[in-house]
């Protein structure tokens, strides 16, 4: 199981108003990697920040810009992704997706490829250390960043980017398109889909991303070390709670997973419950019957 004191740095680093996600996101990849030394990785990120920002400091501020765009946002993105992508050949894994490497942002460094999420959090990091301001996106099915424009200029655009494919700047036809494939054609583009994601929201969203993989792979523990994470980042989600208790059930922790079980079905008790629910919420209690009599059993 994974360590008292990783889950509260862990809580600490994610619920802190400090916006640096690697640290967090390091400590994520602890779960796989129980020994990774953080600092190296946190060095390497500051020398790539560093690199970039001299990078954006030589841009030619000559080079054509498209209409409607900050030019200076432009031109500094341009030069961040000649860097990441260009020089440094960071590339989403399009071939295999599902490999759990994909959202340890140790492995992302190492083996300059990832998915949208952790490709997006790299990305970030890098531009906030070269002092661009580019904030994450919690898109359907595919998250994306945004750098705003300057505040105060005529005509321009936020430009929108897409870390997995090379740092594509998006139009907002083309996040409809994105936006229908992930959800279907009948979906239509919503300002809420353009939200900016908080720190909780990103992290929360790579260990969903990171517990289906377990779940998949019936890596049982490494699937409720990551429901432990969760949980810290939110312990009001109800559904992470039953989720444990289920991961408990099946890795014969009998009495972690009534605890865990019976306190989702208090907490869920007075929530108004649509007929999936209701189901969901009957098979729990079934299983907390069975749990109640093997748990006695053993005393």
């Amino acid at each position: 199981m994974i360590k008292d004191q990783l889950v509260r740095s862990f809580t600490h680093a994610a619920l802190s108003p400090d916006p640096d996600l690697a640290v967090a996101a390091l400590m994520i990849a602890r779960v796989e990697y129980p020994k990774l030394d953080a600092t190296l990785y946190l060095d390497q990120l500051d020398g790539i920040g560093r690199e970039a920002a001299l990078r954006i400091a030589a841009v030619n501020r000559s080079q054509d810009v498209p209409p409607h765009v900050d030019p200076d946002r432009y031109e500094c993105l341009m030069a961040l992704n000649e860097y990441l992508f260009g020089e440094l050949r960071f590339v989403g894994n399009e071939v295999h997706y599902e490999d759990p490497r994909n959202s340890f942002l140790n492995e992302v460094m190492d083996r300059r490829t990832g998915i949208p999420i952790t490709l997006a959090l790299l990305y970030m990091e890098v531009a906030r250390r070269a002092g661009v301001h580019v904030e994450g996106i919690n898109f359907p099915g595919h998250f994306l960043l945004r750098c705003p424009a300057r505040r105060g200029l005529q005509y321009t655009q936020d430009l929108i980017i897409d870390a997995f494919h090379g740092g594509a700047l998006l139009s907002e036809e083309a996040c409809r398109e994105l936006l229908r494939r992930h959800v279907g054609e009948e979906a239509t583009l919503e300002s809420r889909f353009l939200v900016h994601a908080t720190k909780p929201q990103i992290l929360a969203r790579m260990l969903l991303n990171l517990k289906r993989l377990y779940v998949r792979m019936l890596s049982f523990p490494q699937a409720r070390d990551v429901t432990e994470l969760l949980l810290a980042v939110d312990p009001t989600a109800t559904n992470e709670l039953r989720d444990r208790g289920l991961l408990a059930f099946h890795l014969k922790d009998f009495s972690g997973a009534l605890r865990d079980l019976q306190a989702y079905l208090q907490l869920s008790a007075s929530s108004r419950l649509d007929e999936d629910a209701r189901e969901d919420h009957a098979q729990i209690w079934e299983h907390v019957k069975t749990l109640r009599r093997r748990v006695a059993s053993l005393n």
